[in-house]
């Protein structure tokens, strides 16, 4: 991947109209009612408005808007026009790659058209806009060819039909997105055709033919950039690297930025900014150099035997280190947290050692071309690997923790990483100490009415900050029921406490007509409960649908919008960002808060920080974010003014524990109904 920072000159100064045209468009009867027939809402106009001025101030800005504000346009009307205004880049960041298409395919050719209805207006409906993602993601035609070139020195023969079968989708694909591309190719076909590699660059690819490059080009020349927070802060990472400093802007010279979905902006930071090393990347990376067993790999083509040889001596020392740390950190727990700086030798360093001097001799003797770039690329991410074990086995940062754990669907990879403590010092300087305007906005950023916790968070405890509420009639489309007799599940009662979470779940999902929600806060519970419910709910008839199995998250999500009563049982990630409006989803089922782990080496380690400066973990951290993780879960539930369905909270914490009140105010309608099983059924009453 390479940064964006090519673009250093100054723009010329020139007015923008941002501010005193947001409040023709967005005011009660104004332009923009006039013009697409959009009902006024004043919590939109007061959002355009402030995040107008935010961005002709070039100051940091937070703004909470509940749920149909209709943000994105709040943000993308005055964004545009502060853009073209000034000949400068709007960049938009959110969380997924779906929301970035939502924004690209639904949002922006709205603008387009409200901009093009109202003649004043018409110079801002040229805008050009694009959108971004990961390199990785994007095929390169060039690599492409000549992977098809040299197919029968680096693949076996089944992954020469996937290759083949990449072939044909590249010549009907628009994008060349590795997710269209279904069923989807091996890691070790899609690694030699991605975009991710310096042989994928402006000087060796037809940039009409390359689809990373195309895109590249477009993401250059766009008014409007959209790209997800993950390729934000990798980008921003580059940036680092390279020791580029703007005078103004976070990406390219005189940007300006909204981070939308921000409630997710610290996490994906965190994971960002640490390290990331697993031993079955670091396999597939050295035999794509060679494949002992299948005699394939890039070194088969070079023809260069002693640093085939030393490639093997690095994979058989791979598997050893790999399989110590399992053996002595792993054997019992998943995860485990690592203090010690001798818990292991560095055993793989002369190894990796060896093999990159005989690379980097191979490669001083190769001509310019595609075959050196390649090699020179694979020089370079196993230096980086080299590097990061070597941090890592040192603990050589004391602000970051550092972790072991299992990974992979098999269980069978191991991972180490680590992450910075406190993610908010590195986030005020590479987002608000870059002189440029930064929205941040979400449904989700307060805790009891104050977004001050969460600025604290992010470094950003100097910007203004808003909260404007959802527009919706939550006291008439949503009601909320408690059940109070589940027990908490401790050790002694776990069983029980399942067979009673089972039993609500039946209860409720069965009475509700339309689909249901459920949400976990454990993988090992949500299985156990689907193992008794599945053949119950499918012998009645109803849609199951579980995370984990067969579908991805936005499979799944689809899969609830077209079943219409679908049950879905999910953890996690689906306590955030699904949208699935109407009766397909009338009911939100919460088996339990959703408190992290403490045991987590991250939440370990910032609850020893925040100990250290005399606070409360729990008060400071563990609660605040179970908050805005169950205002995002209740928030799956109303999606439009029409919506309307129930909130289920099968735990009874939230009335036994003195804490339990800030999850019920922070619900959107104050109203809750208690349920036992003696008497839910009198009382349980889905709407109609």
């Amino acid at each position: 991947m390479i940064g964006l920072r090519e673009d250093t000159g100054a723009a010329p100064p020139r007015p923008s109209h941002a501010a005193s045209l947001a409040a023709r468009i967005f005011a009660d009867g104004g332009l923009l009612q006039s013009t697409l027939d959009l009902e006024h809402r004043p919590e939109q106009a007061h959002m355009a408005g402030a995040v107008a001025s935010a961005f002709q101030a070039d100051e940091p800005l937070l703004f909470e808007a509940g749920t149909g504000v209709g943000k994105s346009l709040a943000y993308l009307v005055p964004g545009i026009i502060h853009a073209v205004d000034q000949s400068r880049q709007l960049i938009v960041s959110t969380h997924t790659i779906s929301l970035q298409e939502q924004i690209a395919d639904k949002d922006l050719p709205l603008c387009r058209r409200f901009f093009e209805g109202v003649p004043a207006l018409a110079p801002y409906a040229g805008f050009k806009s694009a959108i971004l993602v990961g390199k990785s993601n994007y095929l390169c035609t060039t690599r492409l060819g000549h992977a098809l070139q040299d197919r029968q020195e680096l693949f076996a023969g089944s992954e020469q039909q996937e290759l083949q079968r990449v072939a044909e989708w590249a010549g009907i694909t628009r994008t060349g997105l590795r997710h269209e591309l279904q069923p989807r190719v091996s890691e070790e076909v899609w690694e030699l055709v991605s975009a991710d590699s310096s042989g994928c660059s402006k000087k060796s690819c037809d940039c009409n033919r390359c689809f990373y490059q195309l895109a590249r080009a477009r993401s250059e020349a766009a008014q409007v950039l959209i790209v997800n927070h993950s390729l934000l802060f990798a980008l921003i990472r580059i940036g680092e690297l390279k020791a580029e400093r703007l005078a103004r802007g976070v990406l390219r010279a005189n940007d300006f930025l909204v981070l939308d979905e921000a409630h997710t902006v610290p996490d994906v930071a965190t994971e960002n900014f640490g390290l990331g090393i697993t031993n079955v990347g670091l396999d597939r990376l050295l035999r794509s150099l060679y494949n002992p067993r299948k005699k394939k790999g890039l070194l088969v083509m070079l023809d260069h035997r002693e640093a085939q040889l030393a490639v093997e001596d690095a994979l058989d020392s791979a598997v050893q280190f790999f399989a110590f740390i399992h053996d002595r950190l792993l054997a019992t727990r998943p995860i485990l947290r690592v203090r010690d700086p001798e818990f292991a030798e560095p055993v793989l360093d002369q190894p990796l050692a060896l093999l990159l001097g005989r690379l980097a001799r191979i490669e001083s003797k190769l001509p310019d071309g595609r075959l050196r770039s390649e090699l020179n690329d694979k020089i370079s991410r196993l230096t980086a690997y080299r590097t990061g074990l070597n941090q890592f086995l040192a603990l050589a940062d004391d602000s970051h923790v550092y972790w072991a754990e299992i990974t992979g669907r098999q269980k069978t990879g191991v991972a180490l990483r680590s992450a910075p403590i406190d993610v908010g010092p590195r986030l005020r300087e590479v987002l608000f100490g870059c002189n440029t305007a930064v929205v941040c906005t979400s449904a989700t950023l307060a805790l009891a009415g104050r977004i001050e916790p969460f600025a604290a968070r992010i470094g950003a405890s100097d910007a203004q900050s808003v909260i404007v509420k959802s527009p919706f009639d939550f006291e008439r489309n949503m009601r909320v029921y408690v059940a109070a007799d589940v027990p908490l599940p401790t050790p002694e009662e776990a069983r029980l406490a399942l067979d009673v979470l089972a039993d609500y779940i039946w209860f409720c999902a069965t009475r509700v007509p339309g689909g249901s929600l459920v949400l976990f806060t454990s993988y090992t519970d949500m299985r156990a409960v689907a193992q008794q419910l599945e053949p119950r709910l499918r012998e009645r008839g109803r849609p199951f649908l579980l995370q984990g199995a067969d579908l991805s998250r936005s499979e799944l999500a689809q899969q609830m919008r077209d079943r219409g009563n679908a049950v879905l049982f999910g953890t996690d990630s689906f306590w955030t960002g699904v949208d699935v409006p109407g009766d397909a989803l009338a009911q939100v089922i919460i088996t339990r808060l959703p408190f992290d782990p403490p045991t987590h080496p991250i939440t370990e380690a910032r609850c020893e920080h925040i100990r250290s400066q005399g606070g409360s973990p729990f008060n400071e951290l563990t609660l605040p974010d179970a908050l805005m993780k169950f205002r995002q879960g209740v928030g799956r539930l109303i999606r439009s003014a029409t919506d309307r369905g129930l909130v289920t909270i099968l735990d009874s914490r939230v009335l036994s524990k003195a804490y339990g009140r800030l999850f019920l105010e922070s619900l959107p309608q104050v109203d809750f109904t208690p349920l036992t099983r003696e008497t839910r059924s009198g009382e349980f009453r889905p709407f109609a």
